[in-house]
């Protein structure tokens, strides 16, 4: 067990040093992200009370919108060169391989939740109600994000149109983590009497349904 927890690690330090230094996040989705922000803002052309009232829906789409930036990110590492067969090679057990990728894309998650809330603060004007839901809700729907990520990254990667057949694969199974993300930021930010920690619930059990199922199935799906 303390070996499956050491491949799972280095998987996920591999991933994170590459983002790390080629910085693709800093600079490229996190300004896409803020672009997207702004953009919805412009698209509404709404006064600030309403801004506020779709911030966690508009929050929660930018935040899709980077996920599949880095799961073909994440995707395209091992693709690249046999990556994958490597790390197969080298003993490492699939699931072990799947949490790995799935925490590196989750760190990428919590980075870009705590930037973009940062937006939503400064572009429209919205505050934190309840900082504990607004905290374990962030946590659940990035871990949920990024293991449905990773799963589904892995079933479009042997696919030579896995760029653009990913996004119609994924997102409409994302669907339910969108809409409980959405109450439960609602509640957090004080814009709904809706129960947030209900939703973060759910969103719970959809996050360990998806860590389940892609630790068995992730072997299969990566098999040449």
């Amino acid at each position: 067990m303390t070996q499956f927890f050491n491949d799972l690690f280095l998987v996920a330090m591999k991933d994170l040093r590459i983002e790390i230094r080629s910085r693709v996040i800093v600079n490229q989705v996190a300004p896409f992200a803020v672009l997207v922000l702004v953009l919805f803002g412009f698209a509404l052309d709404a006064d600030q009370r309403t801004l506020r009232l779709f911030a966690p829906g508009l929050f929660w789409v930018a935040i899709l919108l980077c996920l599949l930036l880095a799961v073909q990110r994440s995707v395209s590492l091992e693709v690249i060169n046999d990556s994958l067969l490597g790390l197969k090679m080298a003993g490492l057990s699939p699931s072990s391989i799947f949490l790995g990728k799935a925490m590196a894309v989750f760190v990428q998650m919590i980075f870009l939740e705590l930037f973009l809330t940062g937006g939503v603060i400064i572009f429209y004007g919205t505050s934190i109600d309840d900082l504990a839901l607004w905290i374990v809700s962030g946590l659940v729907a990035a871990l949920a994000l990024s293991a449905t990520g990773t799963l589904y990254g892995a079933l479009a990667s042997g696919l030579e149109v896995r760029e653009t057949l990913l996004p119609i694969l994924l997102l409409p199974v994302l669907a339910p983590v969108l809409i409980g993300a959405t109450k439960a930021y609602s509640g957090a930010l004080g814009e709904s009497v809706t129960n947030g920690w209900q939703w973060t619930g759910l969103l719970s059990l959809f996050a360990l349904a998806a860590l389940a199922l892609g630790a068995m199935a992730y072997g299969v799906l990566v098999e040449e």
